[in-house]
């Protein structure tokens, strides 16, 4: 399948779907990783100068998002994220008279819907396309624990 660029060179080049599925082991129940570079790494691999990058995380109480790589404000949004769902309220999830769940982890599932498990990103020049302070964040609200995420990237 053929496809032409729009980015005005008026060359046509083969449109590729290049798939990777990567794993992290995480050390604490919380955790922002900045997965920038290593989703930027695949890209390179996958040679696309031009299209789509979508990560979709492979775990309901785990997340990825765009945000700042700043100590400060990862830290604001840990708190966030722990007064917006408190660990200790009483979820039914936790509860073994009407759940099989033994981890007792329904404030990381319900964290993880509300920050999302995928994400579309455009891939220009062979690399994600990213302001000038943005980072790709993969978070943790369950761990330690293996982790990982498909990756697929697509254009030409």
């Amino acid at each position: 399948m053929e496809a032409e660029s729009e980015q005005g060179n008026g060359a046509a080049g083969a449109y590729k779907i290049f798939n990777r599925v990567v794993d992290w082991i995480t050390s604490d129940r919380m955790e922002l990783i900045n997965i920038t570079d290593r989703i930027n790494d695949i890209v390179k691999k996958s040679g696309v100068r031009d299209g789509i990058v979508h990560m979709q995380s492979l775990h309901t109480t785990t997340a990825v998002f765009i945000n700042e790589w700043q100590d400060a404000l990862l830290e604001d949004v840990r708190t966030f994220l722990t007064r917006i769902v408190v660990r200790e309220e009483l979820w039914r999830h936790n509860d073994p008279s009407v759940s099989d769940c033994e981890r007792k982890n329904a404030d990381s599932h319900l964290r993880g819907m509300m920050m999302g498990q995928s994400l579309y990103l455009q891939v220009r020049n062979s690399v994600v396309l990213l302001g000038t302070w943005q980072s790709i964040v993969l978070a943790e609200f369950d761990g330690p624990r293996s982790r990982s995420m498909s990756v697929q990237v697509s254009g030409i």
